[in-house]
């Protein structure tokens, strides 16, 4: 499973440990993931996502899964994300007409 937020792309990132002496050796910074089950309104069901801690309090601020990935842009979604903002679209349409 790949250490990579599912709805804002957050991944692991790379650098160095610096010693006292300045040695330096390469270490990895991983990003906070947590596996949440999220509720979206328009589906009327619950989702399974693994996405980190700041990602879980950005979609708490916009107001629920349905409104952040409204705002979101496809290129930093998952592809299962992409799908869920498709499906909640086509039912937010289809419940609007």
């Amino acid at each position: 499973m790949a250490r990579r937020c599912e709805l804002t792309g957050k991944a692991v990132l790379t650098g160095n440990n610096v010693s006292h002496a300045n040695n330096k050796t390469r270490r990895r910074f991983l990003p906070n993931l947590v596996a949440v089950t999220l509720i979206s309104d328009a589906l009327k069901q619950n989702v399974r996502l693994r996405i980190s801690a700041a990602a879980l309090r950005s979609v708490e601020h916009r107001g629920g899964l349905d409104a952040f990935l409204a705002k979101a842009s496809d290129c930093e979604l998952s592809p299962r994300a992409r799908l869920l903002k498709r499906q909640i679209a086509r039912t937010q349409t289809a419940a609007a007409a």
